[in-house]
């Protein structure tokens, strides 16, 4: 692979993790970001080519990561720096991957179709945990079950956070809950929408949130009706109750950035024995018109692990060449045989098992 390609955010917890594991194979992205001084390091430290710069002018941005193919975007809050980047890469023709699971990134990213395909430029956010294992798992489940009107998924994420996924969070923690119906998106009260799954053979009570798959679900599969729930437990459960009275107040910006600078200074992300030992279960159902349903489950390796694995299995793909410009998702990039060819995926659809390497 002899293309240069561009790692942005590459000091960030999850982007450290993702140009480590470049290097380690043989891919030399080259990185970048803001943080002069932590950039410089990592790419010491890796061997790799760097470059410094911030998203405010997108016309910099885009002569900063002119020459390269794509785009690999790691540095969130996405709701603030997906589009400065997106228009950079549009204007540089370079392809634009990110590690997004927000909703409006999905449908900002999408509603730039037609300018991205007059560019030659493919536009592919959420290729890590959030959502290529679920986005998946959602085609595989429509393929099984075509005309299929309504589609569940939940699952199961053991491990921690990183500050920048909580950070996210804190932005939309008092919005409440997106779902899809009738085509449409509509949001719903946080914890008002929940159900038993049984994971690793114990029932679990999954509660209703807003996962990216609500937008890119639909467009991956057509399915109007969509609900991704998360498993949680009891002690969890309660303090949704709590977040619902607090709603007015979490959505204040103010609040909101409280909350998010006492993140930043205590929270870290996983250590490198739980992103080694801990897993992710997903289970989803396809239902159609006359009430036949379809099951699947799937099982991946802890959520930061597993966005290293996607990520650079996208980019590497993306490539290779062969897919279409314009606004893509992981399945329909490069379809739901993505996970079946990813090291510790294990994917089962209507009682077919199909296991990935080992």
């Amino acid at each position: 692979m002899t293309k240069p390609w561009l790692l942005y955010g590459a000091n960030g917890y999850t982007g450290a993790l993702i140009a480590t594991a470049a290097a380690e194979q043989g891919l030399r992205p080259i990185l970048a970001g803001r943080n002069k001084a932590a950039i410089e390091a990592l790419a010491g430290k890796l061997g790799l080519e760097h470059r410094v710069f911030g998203l405010e002018d997108a016309e910099r941005a885009a002569a900063a990561i002119e020459g390269a193919a794509l785009v690999l975007h790691t540095a969130g809050p996405f709701s603030a720096t997906s589009e400065p980047m997106l228009t950079a890469c549009l204007r540089s023709r370079a392809h634009y991957l990110d590690i997004t699971g927000e909703i409006a990134v999905f449908e900002a990213c999408k509603a730039r179709d037609v300018e991205a395909k007059a560019r030659g430029v493919v536009v592919l956010p959420g290729v890590g945990f959030d959502v290529v294992p679920s986005d998946c798992l959602a085609r595989a489940l429509a393929e099984a079950l075509p005309g299929a009107v309504r589609l569940e998924m939940a699952f199961q994420a053991l491990g921690s956070m990183s500050r920048g996924t909580l950070k996210t969070m804190l932005e939309h923690i008092g919005r409440g809950v997106q779902v899809r119906r009738g085509g449409k998106i509509e949001t719903i009260a946080a914890g008002s929408l929940q159900r038993t799954i049984e994971f690793s053979g114990k029932p679990r009570t999954v509660v209703a949130i807003g996962w990216g798959d609500v937008s890119t679900a639909y467009h991956s599969t057509g399915i109007g009706d969509i609900t991704v729930s998360m498993a949680m437990p009891p002690g969890q459960l309660r303090g949704l109750k709590v977040l619902g009275l607090l709603a007015p107040l979490l959505r204040r910006p103010t609040v909101i950035r409280l909350l998010q600078a006492i993140v930043g200074r205590a929270v870290h992300g996983p250590s490198e024995q739980v992103r080694e030992s801990a897993h992710a279960e997903l289970w989803g159902q396809a239902t159609a018109a006359d009430g036949r349903t379809v099951e699947g489950r799937l099982r991946t390796p802890e959520g930061y692990k597993t966005t290293v694995i996607t990520a650079l299995a996208c980019v590497q793909r993306l490539l290779a060449g062969g897919v279409e410009a314009g606004y893509q998702t992981p399945s329909s990039a490069f379809g739901a045989g993505l996970v079946r060819e990813l090291p510790g995926f294990s994917l089962e659809i209507g009682g077919v098992r199909v296991v990935g390497q080992a």
